[in-house]
């Protein structure tokens, strides 16, 4: 061996020692947070463009899964909209969007199930099974069809008419909203003493009379979080966080700031629902909601486990 081959090993070495170093350090750092958490629930809203995109579900499993081995009790509640409209598309169907939800008719609504409670639930599901195999950690897909876990009441909106002014309703179709959750299915799956099982749940409802309702899976996840007193609810977007009227990420806020926001007009277009959702949970026994990044590699451990966190959290008080 050269001297130069012998300055690059040592090199090499030295450059391992120091990652080793780094990581040991920040895992002492996040030891506080991770008490913070201990077999605290964590609900996860996974949903956007970047569901379909094989290596950044995998991550996102993967990170799950480390959330499990913690000691967090994640539940995942997904959604799948670009899914079911490459669906729709496919089949010669073309969909219409109402104030971002979509008029949901009878063919509509079998196609959404099919694409929410069957394909995209099972893979997200298997996907944590495969990155938690060899410590046993399991995805088990759910529907909120699955012993009475979600049940709804028809959507109802009301659109002014621009030249009138005045108000009429507007019939969405199967779209619901959630009237009440039944938690024991999850709750028996997170608290098993024997399986380290990981709840995936797609925003599928039903009313009283056994009708089958398409839901948004952002009101689901709130929903759901809200049920089961949840820590945390992280809704995963595709922006760093909510932004002030400077345009910079406001990194926590009240209940009240929120309502603001959307009063004021500096919260629009899709922040709008999420900050709604956010409150709603909040006021339904949530601690604290936390708007993301989802696309940002490990940003849920960047949240959760250290200090300065990694979007916009909203809090009672």
């Amino acid at each position: 061996m050269d001297v130069t081959e012998k300055h690059t090993d040592e090199l090499a070495r030295e450059q391992d020692e120091a990652r080793g170093w780094a990581t040991a350090k920040t895992l002492a750092e996040a030891l506080p947070y991770i008490q913070i958490y201990d077999r605290e629930t964590v609900v996860i809203k996974y949903g956007g463009h970047a569901m379909g995109e094989t290596a950044v579900a995998r991550q996102f499993a993967a990170d799950v899964v480390l959330l499990k081995l913690m000691g967090v009790n994640p539940v995942v509640v997904h959604g799948g909209g670009p899914q079911i409209s490459a669906m729709l598309t496919k089949a010669g169907v073309k969909s219409e969007f109402i104030d971002g939800l979509r008029v949901t008719d009878k063919d509509t609504m079998a196609v959404a199930e099919m694409v929410l409670s069957g394909a995209v639930n099972k893979e997200i599901a298997h996907w944590i099974t495969v990155a938690g195999r060899e410590a046993d950690v399991r995805g088990i897909g759910l529907s909120g069809k699955d012993a009475g876990l979600l049940t709804v009441e028809k959507t109802t909106r009301t659109r002014k008419d621009p030249d009138s002014m005045i108000e009429h309703e507007v019939d969405l179709g199967f779209v619901g909203e959630p009237t009440k959750v039944d938690p024991k299915l999850i709750a028996g799956l997170i608290a098993s003493e024997t399986d380290d099982w990981v709840p995936v749940i797609a925003p599928i409802g039903v009313a009283a009379d056994g009708q089958t309702y398409n839901v948004n899976a952002d009101t689901v996840a709130g929903a759901i979080a809200g049920s089961l007193s949840a820590k945390r609810m992280l809704l995963l977007t595709d922006v760093a966080g909510v932004l002030d009227g400077e345009g910079n990420i406001i990194r926590q806020m009240t209940v009240a700031e929120a309502r603001g926001l959307i009063a004021d007009g500096v919260a629009t277009g899709g922040m709008i629902p999420k900050l709604e959702t956010a409150i709603a949970s909040v006021e339904a026994g949530v601690e604290a909601v936390v708007i993301l990044d989802g696309r940002r590699p490990h940003a849920m451990l960047v949240e959760l486990f250290t200090e300065h966190g990694a979007g916009t959290l909203v809090k009672a008080k």
